[in-house]
């Protein structure tokens, strides 16, 4: 199929033919171009609707026993530390 480009405002724009479109409603779509070619994907927004489902696939069991106890080293917070921060930030 051809379609042609054309300047839309400072942009480039090209209409896709219906027959190739791959949405029913406007959607951001991400653009990547690979050698000579341009490729168009859907941005996929990702959301908390499905944290149930998420959730269902624990058994009821899991992390019954909690968790295991990792002993964590003593941190130097003293002033060699601070400088350490300070001239990082420098």
């Amino acid at each position: 199929m051809l379609t042609r480009v054309f300047k839309s405002g400072n942009s480039l724009a090209v209409r896709l033919p219906k027959e190739l479109g791959f949405v029913d409603a406007p959607q951001d779509v991400e653009v990547e171009r690979v050698g000579n070619t341009l490729v168009l994907r859907p941005v996929v927004r990702e959301t908390l609707a499905d944290i149930g489902s998420v959730f269902a696939m624990f058994s009821r069991n899991f992390m019954a026993d909690g968790r295991e106890y990792v002993e964590e080293p003593e941190r130097d917070w003293g002033s060699s530390a601070i400088q350490a921060v300070t001239a990082a930030k420098e």
